[in-house]
C-alpha cells in the first residue's frame, strides 16, 4: 500500500446524509460518524479522511448523475453504499418518479464504472432495509414486493464486483425481538440513534472481518 492518507466515502440517500452541514465537511448525525469515529480512533496514526456524500431524497439514478463530482473526483480507497429505499418509496407513492422501476440498471452501471475507473477501490455495499412502523404500515404489502428484491440485487452486485456485502434486514429483524420497531427506525425507514448504531456495528463488524485491515495497513 501507498503511504498516502486513506480516504473512505459514504454514499447514499438521507439515512446517510444524517443532516450533514453543507458548509464544512461534516459527517452529519448518522452511522458514517460513528464509524469514522470508531475507525479514526482506532487508526489514528494513519489519519483517515472520511467524506459523506449522502443525499437526502437520491435514488440511484440521482447518485449515478453527480457520481463524477461526488466521488470519482476524491479517488476513495473505499466507498461505502446504501441506497434504494426512494426508489421503493416513490413506487409505492405512485410518484411520476417512481413511474418504473431503474433501480438494478442504474446500481449496475454505477458499479460497472466506478469499477473501470478506480479498479483499487474496495466496494462495501449496505442492504436496503425497512420495518412495519410509521410511514410504512400503509402500503406494506407493496414494500414487501420491492424491498427484498432490491436487497437480493445488492448481494448479487457484491458477489459480481468483488464488493464486501453488509446485510442489514436481518439485523434490524432481530433487534424488534428486544424492542418495538419504532426504537429502531423512526418512520419505517429512517434510523433512530439507535438504529444508526446497529448500522455503525454491523459495518464496523463485516469490514473489520473482510477487508479494513489490510485497506489501512502501510
Amino acid at each position: 500500500m501507498s503511504d498516502k492518507q486513506k480516504v473512505v466515502m459514504f454514499q447514499g440517500d438521507s439515512i446517510t446524509d444524517g443532516g450533514r452541514p453543507r458548509e464544512w465537511e461534516g459527517l452529519g448525525s448518522s452511522y458514517p460518524h460513528l464509524i469514522a469515529g470508531r475507525v479514526g480512533a482506532d487508526l489514528a496514526n494513519q489519519s483517515p479522511t472520511f467524506y459523506n456524500r449522502g443525499i437526502s431524497g437520491n435514488r440511484v439514478s440521482d447518485m449515478n448523475a453527480r457520481w463524477n463530482e461526488d466521488t470519482f473526483y476524491y479517488k476513495p480507497d473505499v466507498i461505502s453504499i446504501l441506497i434504494g429505499v426512494n426508489d421503493a418509496w416513490r413506487i409505492v407513492s405512485n410518484e411520476p418518479k417512481g413511474t418504473t422501476d431503474r433501480f438494478e440498471r442504474h446500481y449496475d452501471a454505477l458499479l460497472a464504472e466506478t469499477t473501470e475507473v478506480l479498479p483499487a477501490t474496495t466496494l462495501i455495499l449496505l442492504e436496503p432495509f425497512v420495518l412495519k412502523t410509521g410511514s410504512t404500515v400503509e402500503g406494506w404489502d407493496h414494500w414487501m414486493s420491492i424491498i427484498p428484491t432490491y436487497q437480493v440485487k445488492v448481494r448479487e452486485f457484491a458477489d459480481k464486483y468483488n464488493a464486501i456485502f453488509v446485510p442489514l434486514q436481518g439485523v434490524f429483524d432481530q433487534a424488534c425481538k428486544h424492542a418495538d420497531a419504532s426504537f429502531w427506525l423512526n418512520d419505517g425507514v429512517h434510523p433512530t440513534a439507535a438504529g444508526h448504531a446497529l448500522i455503525a456495528d454491523q459495518w464496523l463488524s463485516i469490514v473489520k472481518q473482510s477487508a479494513i485491515t489490510h485497506l489501512f495497513q502501510k
